[in-house]
């Protein structure tokens, strides 16, 4: 029984030609460089590590645009996928995540260091020294259904006191184990062990296309900024009590009939054993009680991600 294709969102906030970034300044395409001449971290805000996750590039055009430049330290800032960014159609507002991988999963030093050949590896090996050389990283994204904002962050101390000091989102998934379907940018390198220099941190800002979610990418940005004395920005303190989750599993899209057993959007809960999908003759089951659905598939896709599940701590 095929499914009906889920509608199609509002696009509040759509791309904008960004052509005008592409020359940076280090000699590597979309990214800009600034230094302060004083000591100081160097922090990497990133944007479009996915093409039609376009709040981060609303973030990262309002700093150049504005000129912005850092009090201490050093300031990169990246567009990451600019070839998938501009293959967004707004017939197909889905489409263009990306071009053949996810380019927030081929962070190893094994694709990265192998023979396989895509747009995405081709970015992720040109922007392979920007990532190495951050103290700190922001990774900038967003989500396909309309959810609250939340953080995604390996379960470092360093990264859960940079997140609760920033005071939003209020929602944390922790990765004890890393993300389970790839590594993701924020795990290459140094930064995926207990030495890494610093912070990286994943901010999944809301629904793609709303101009809420780039509204919460400017404002987390500076935040992110702020609290490493690059900018002044006022950090007001939470609004929100802080809802941590702890990731479980990562589940992969194995046949073209998953389903799940009744709509989710993200953030719905289950008991242990309750039904949650099915993937041809196999039952997903909920591993233990409150069992909370993170970022489940839109639109199942054979080798994609299907939902994450967590539990709450």
């Amino acid at each position: 029984m095929s499914q009906t294709p889920p509608s199609l969102p509002a696009l509040e906030v759509l791309p904008r030609d960004l052509s005008a970034y592409r020359e940076g300044n280090i000699g590597i395409d979309y990214v800009h460089r600034f230094e302060s001449g004083k000591p100081g971290p160097h922090v990497l805000i990133n944007a479009l590590t996915h093409g039609n996750e376009i709040c981060g590039m609303v973030a990262v055009t309002e700093l150049l645009d504005k000129g912005v430049r850092p009090l201490i330290g050093t300031l990169t800032l990246s567009f990451a996928h600019v070839e998938a960014y501009n293959a967004f159609d707004a017939a197909k507002p889905f489409a263009n995540r990306q071009m053949v991988h996810n380019l927030n999963r081929v962070w190893s030093d094994e694709l990265l260091g192998g023979t396989e050949d895509s747009p995405e590896l081709r970015r992720a090996r040109a922007l392979r020294p920007v990532v190495a050389a951050a103290d700190h990283i922001l990774d900038i994204h967003s989500t396909s259904q309309d959810v609250v904002p939340f953080w995604v962050y390996p379960a470092y101390e360093r990264n859960a006191r940079v997140a609760l000091a920033i005071g939003m989102p209020a929602v944390h998934l922790v990765m004890p184990n890393g993300l389970g379907s790839g590594t993701p940018l924020i795990q290459h390198g140094l930064h995926a062990g207990p030495d890494a220099p610093g912070a990286a941190l994943v901010v999944e800002c809301g629904q793609h296309f709303k101009q809420d979610a780039a509204n919460v990418a400017s404002e987390v940005t500076l935040r992110f900024l702020s609290h490493f004395g690059l900018v002044e920005r006022e950090i007001l303190a939470p609004a929100a009590t802080p809802r941590r989750f702890e990731l479980l599993q990562t589940l992969l899209v194995q046949t073209a009939e998953f389903r799940f057993v009744r709509p989710v959007l993200g953030f719905e809960t289950f008991a242990k054993g309750e039904l949650i999908a099915t993937d041809g003759a196999v039952e997903i089951i909920s591993p233990c009680d409150d069992c909370t659905v993170f970022m489940p598939t839109r639109e199942p896709v054979v080798g994609a991600e299907a939902v994450y599940l967590t539990r709450p701590l």
